[in-house]
């Protein structure tokens, strides 16, 4: 049974925050868990030292504030983060390199703070003018993180980040190889999290939607590589997804991914 608190909303039986009702969240036998300790509770994410723990915590808070302010679901740079960490564990045991594709999964998105809420928020579609600002918003992020030198790998994830295996992204038109690997992992797994989020035009999509999409796009938005590791580690990227995704309804596809 959730504890309840006295406006009705439940509580996290693990750090006591509040969930408001219908928020993504686990349900288990012991209770109602949020969503930031249900994704710690699968250690995908790299071991830290004692010193970095606090700008972890940092990092995260900002990235949860950006999330709030492009009105995105739940914890979403958090929660791709640790899902990329899922497939990158299959390629790296390297604890620095693990870091690295943390940090640079978590601040992908750290260039949109250099994006007017005009277009940000906008409603509708973006005029070629304001998609032209939009895409920039990776080569602001790679120039905020890329004056951290301990930083460079994941500068170059934030970079790549918008790249397409075809060479149709941006915003350098890279392809193949020519993009980080960590960042075609990257790929998969945003747009995992983008099928099977709320968007204001539909609700989000089932796992099998997502699988079905990333699976139809291997070899030209996304690096068959990826994918291949996407389908091998199915059974806990579908677990860690069903953490948010309550038991979503199965939706036909309606629109393109933003």
């Amino acid at each position: 049974m959730d504890r309840e608190v006295d406006d009705n909303r439940s509580v996290c039986t693990a750090c006591g925050a509040s969930i408001d009702e219908g928020a993504p969240h686990a349900r288990r036998a012991e209770g109602c868990v949020c969503e930031a300790c249900a994704l710690g509770s699968f250690k995908h994410t790299p071991t830290w030292e004692k010193v970095d723990a606090a700008y972890v915590a940092l990092a995260e808070s900002l990235t949860a504030a950006l999330d709030a302010r492009e009105h995105e679901t739940g914890l979403h740079s958090k929660r791709v983060a640790c899902h990329t960490m899922v497939l990158a564990k299959r390629f790296s045991t390297d604890v620095a390199t693990l870091r690295q594709v943390y940090w640079g999964a978590l601040l992908h998105d750290i260039g949109k703070i250099g994006i007017p809420d005009a277009i940000l928020l906008k409603h509708g579609l973006l005029t070629s003018d304001e998609w032209n600002v939009m895409r920039q918003h990776a080569d602001i992020g790679h120039c905020i993180l890329a004056k951290a030198p301990h930083l460079a790998q994941a500068a170059e994830i934030v970079l790549c980040h918008e790249e397409r295996f075809d060479g149709s992204g941006y915003p350098r038109g890279l392809a193949g190889d020519e993009i980080s690997l960590w960042a075609r992992l990257f790929a998969v797994i945003d747009t995992l999290d983008a099928v099977t989020s709320d968007r204001p035009y539909r609700k989000g999509l089932s796992f099998e939607n997502a699988k079905a999409e990333i699976s139809r796009m291997s070899g030209s938005q996304f690096d068959p590589i990826a994918v291949e590791a996407f389908l091998a580690e199915e059974p806990t990227l579908r677990e860690m997804v069903a953490l948010k995704c309550l038991t979503p309804e199965p939706f036909e596809l309606e629109s393109p991914w933003p």
